[in-house]
C-alpha cells in the first residue's frame, strides 16, 4: 500500500472572519483562520484517518507559517509545501451573517505564492498516492497552475491511481465565461469521479436536468458523476444506475461555505472504503450537512468516530 493515501494541491489562504456582522469596513475585530477548498477537503479526509500529502506554496511570512503549521496540526503532511521567497501568502477578509446569508469575501490572492506552483513541483512520490482530489480553483489562478493541474491528472490516471474533480468555479478567477468552461469540462475530462452543483453543471454543460448534465461527463470518460441539489440532497448516475439521495435535514443553517467540501469529503471517503455509490452519496451529503451547521469552512468537518453507522437511504 502507498505510503500516501490522497493527494490533494492548490492553495490555503488565510482567512480573518469578523467578529461582528455588517460592512467589512466598519468591522474592528476579527478571528484568524485558515480557508481553501482543497485544503478542506484534505482535511476531513485526514480527519476520517486517511494518510494526505498537501501540494502547495506559502510566502516566507507569519502567514505562511500560520497556514503550515494549522495544516500540520491537522494531520496533513506538508513536507510537498514550498516556501516562496519573492511571493507572499494569500488572505481573505470574511463576513459574519446570520440566518444562514451567504458571507461576504474579499480575496487578497493576485499574484500570491500559491499562484506560482507549478509542474516542477510534481515528484515521484507523490504518483504513488492511491488517489488525487482535484479542483477548478488551481488552474484558475495562473497559467502555471493550470499546467500543473493537467500533469496530475494526467500522470496519477496512468500511475493507476483514481481522480476525483469538484468544478469549484471562481469566475472572478478566468479571463472569461468560456475560457473557464473550456479548461473545467478538459479537466473533469480526466477524472474518475466528477462532483459538480447543479448550477455549475447548468453552466458548464449547457443542460438542466441533472440526468443530462451527469450524461454529459460519463460521456467525456468519467466513471460516476454526483451532483449536489443543497436542501434537496444529491442525484448520482454511472454506467450502472442512477438515483437520489435525500439531504440530512438541518434546523439552523449557520455558514454554507464549505458544505460542497464536506460533500466530497463524504464521495471520496466511501468511495476509497468500497462503498456503494449511493452510500458514498448519502455520507456527502451528511457530512456536508455538518459543515453549514458550523461557523467556519472545515470546522464541521467529522472525525471517524463521529461517523453514523452504515445505512443507505
Amino acid at each position: 500500500m502507498s505510503e500516501i493515501d490522497i493527494l490533494s494541491f492548490g492553495e490555503t489562504m488565510a482567512m480573518f472572519v469578523a467578529e461582528q456582522t455588517g460592512d467589512l469596513a466598519q468591522v474592528a475585530q476579527f478571528h484568524k483562520r485558515i480557508a481553501g477548498a482543497d485544503s478542506n477537503v484534505a482535511i476531513g479526509l485526514s480527519r476520517l484517518g486517511f494518510n494526505v500529502a498537501w501540494l502547495s506554496r506559502v510566502g516566507n511570512d507569519s502567514l505562511g507559517r500560520f497556514v503550515v503549521d494549522t495544516l500540520q496540526k491537522e494531520g496533513l503532511d506538508c513536507r510537498h509545501v514550498a516556501v516562496d521567497p519573492l511571493h507572499p501568502t494569500g488572505f481573505q477578509l470574511k463576513s459574519r451573517e446570520e440566518a444562514g446569508d451567504d458571507p461576504q469575501v474579499e480575496y487578497f490572492r493576485k499574484g500570491s505564492a500559491a499562484s506560482h506552483l507549478s509542474i516542477d513541483a510534481i515528484s515521484p512520490a507523490l504518483l504513488q498516492a492511491r488517489h488525487l482530489h482535484a479542483t477548478g480553483i488551481p488552474p484558475a489562478l495562473s497559467e502555471a497552475t493550470r499546467e500543473l493541474s493537467v500533469a496530475l491528472m494526467t500522470q496519477m490516471r496512468n500511475a493507476g491511481g483514481s481522480v476525483s474533480f469538484d468544478p469549484n468555479l471562481r469566475p472572478s478567477l478566468w479571463t472569461s465565461q468560456e475560457q473557464m468552461i473550456r479548461e473545467i469540462n478538459a479537466l473533469a475530462a480526466l477524472a474518475d469521479w466528477v462532483l459538480p452543483g447543479l448550477g455549475e453543471g447548468r453552466l458548464l454543460t449547457g443542460f438542466d436536468d441533472p440526468a443530462d448534465i451527469a450524461a454529459f461527463y460519463l460521456d467525456q470518460g468519467a466513471e460516476a458523476v454526483a451532483i449536489k441539489l443543497g436542501a434537496e440532497g444529491a442525484y448520482y448516475r454511472t454506467h450502472l444506475g442512477q438515483g437520489f439521495v435525500a439531504a440530512v435535514p438541518v434546523d439552523k443553517v449557520v455558514d454554507t461555505v464549505g458544505a460542497g467540501d464536506g460533500f466530497a469529503v463524504g464521495m471520496i471517503s466511501a468511495l476509497l472504503e468500497n462503498l456503494s455509490f449511493p452510500e458514498a452519496v448519502q455520507r456527502g451529503n451528511w457530512i456536508g450537512s455538518r459543515a453549514v451547521q458550523s461557523r467556519g469552512d472545515m470546522e464541521g468537518l467529522p472525525t471517524r468516530s463521529e461517523l453514523p453507522t452504515r445505512s443507505v437511504a
